[in-house]
């Protein structure tokens, strides 16, 4: 495995351009399945991730090409099976999304139970319910979810919590469906809007994302578009929070600043200076944090994928902060890579109690899991020494040339190939 070597700091100044948004990507290749020509995606970020679900897509029989630098074209004329492979789909959470699109096309799916980061219980209880609402009928044999829905029926469908992967695969589900769907408590992050753009586009009949009401009315048949993808807010927030945890100075550009509005909120509350622009956010900051509090939620509150960068530039506070994790059940997993590292984190619940020290200092630490390496990744640019980060394939699965970005902006960062540390230890 690669690791990344990080040497501590040194403040971060300068400009990051921001990639799409691998949350958004995943789901429009997910749903140009149900396209009947060839969808050609731009704006596509050099993430794990995404490599993974073109490889689904190809399993599944879809013609799938890199056209350019960051776009992607799928031909889904040629997908031929509507069951998933295994191992594609316990690689990654977000292999879900092909449920809605398959049963729309095909009315019938067979797929394993989606694998991706242990951050926690992510049932999909919510997506079977709503296409059960719709028509379908569901069963589990061996391990294995099969639904089936010779035709999908228009629905009323009240989700009981906002979750952004049950409303999009009930959106796109629905958009070949007969008669209208309605969405109610449905999840209202940017990236469910750009959904509904790209399946607009393709010729879907829907309203109401960015609300907690979705209108989807069934048509027919779904054409082909060309599409370029939102920028990723959690990317860019995680930068937005090195800079300031470099007591650096920041601006990272091609974002959508009301995106980050809860982020940049709490980084001023910290004593950073945020200053936002039509299409990019600056952060400055001189000192130490002063403490805060925390809680994740559903869109517009504070991001869940932001909890733990946020919480890594915490552990230098002036004082005692507190942040609480309201939408997954495991995602405090970096706590024990932090203290390694000289943090003082306790966690009490879904609650984590951070008492601020003077300073970090460099170890040797693991990534549990994608979220957590963003934050040790941040750890180790503001720590004293050298940090040795491992499980950088976690990192990789949803950061565009992360180590690049950053030694962009003066931080001493290497992504060191197993090859060369194997060479190095001899």
């Amino acid at each position: 495995m690669d690791t990344l070597r990080i040497v501590g700091g040194r403040e971060l100044r300068g400009r990051i351009v921001t990639p799409g948004a691998k949350n958004s990507c995943l789901k429009l290749l997910a749903m140009s399945i149900m396209a009947s020509d060839e969808c050609v995606i731009s704006n596509v970020p050099q993430v794990t991730d995404v490599d993974t679900m073109c490889k689904l897509l190809e399993a599944l029989g879809a013609k799938v090409s890199n056209t350019g630098p960051g776009e992607v074209r799928v031909d889904p004329t040629t997908i031929v099976s509507a069951d998933p492979p295994d191992p594609l789909v316990r690689k990654m959470r977000a292999s879900v999304q092909v449920l809605g699109p398959l049963l729309a096309r095909f009315g019938e799916v067979k797929m394993p139970f989606p694998g991706g980061c242990a951050i926690g219980s992510r049932p999909i209880d919510l997506h079977l319910r709503g296409l059960s609402a719709m028509g379908a009928q569901v069963s589990e044999e061996h391990g294995y979810i099969i639904v089936r829905a010779p035709r999908l029926v228009g629905a009323e469908i009240h989700l009981d919590f906002p979750s952004v992967g049950a409303t999009e695969n009930l959106m796109a589900a629905a958009c070949l469906a007969s008669g209208t769907t309605i969405i109610r408590n449905a999840a209202r992050e940017p990236e469910i809007v750009d959904e509904q753009n790209f399946l607009v586009r393709l010729g879907a009949d829907i309203r109401g994302a960015g609300t907690d009401t979705i209108k989807v009315t069934g048509v027919k048949s779904l054409g082909s578009t060309n599409y370029s993808v939102m920028p990723d807010r959690i990317q860019a927030g995680t930068y937005m929070i090195a800079a300031a945890a470099t007591r650096g100075d920041v601006t990272v550009t091609g974002v959508v600043p009301e995106h980050l509005d809860a982020l940049a909120a709490k980084l001023a509350e910290t004593g950073a200076a945020v200053i936002c622009s039509e299409d990019s956010v600056r952060v400055a900051m001189g000192d130490r944090p002063v403490p805060i509090a925390v809680k994740s939620m559903p869109y517009p509150g504070f991001p869940t994928d932001l909890q733990a960068p946020i919480a890594a530039y915490l552990t230098v506070c002036r004082g005692t902060s507190t942040i609480t994790e309201n939408i997954f059940s495991n995602r405090f997993r970096y706590v024990d890579e932090l203290a390694r590292m000289g943090a003082h984190v306790g966690v009490d619940g879904r609650t984590a109690i951070i008492r601020g020290v003077n300073e970090l200092t460099g170890a040797r630490v693991v990534a549990p899991d994608l979220r957590a390496g963003a934050a040790l990744v941040i750890a180790g640019l503001m720590a004293r020494g050298e940090t040795t980060l491992d499980g950088t394939a976690h990192i990789l699965r949803g950061y565009d040339d992360v180590h690049g970005k950053l030694a962009s902006c003066g931080g001493d960062v290497e992504l060191v190939s197993d090859s060369a540390s194997a060479a190095a230890a001899e």
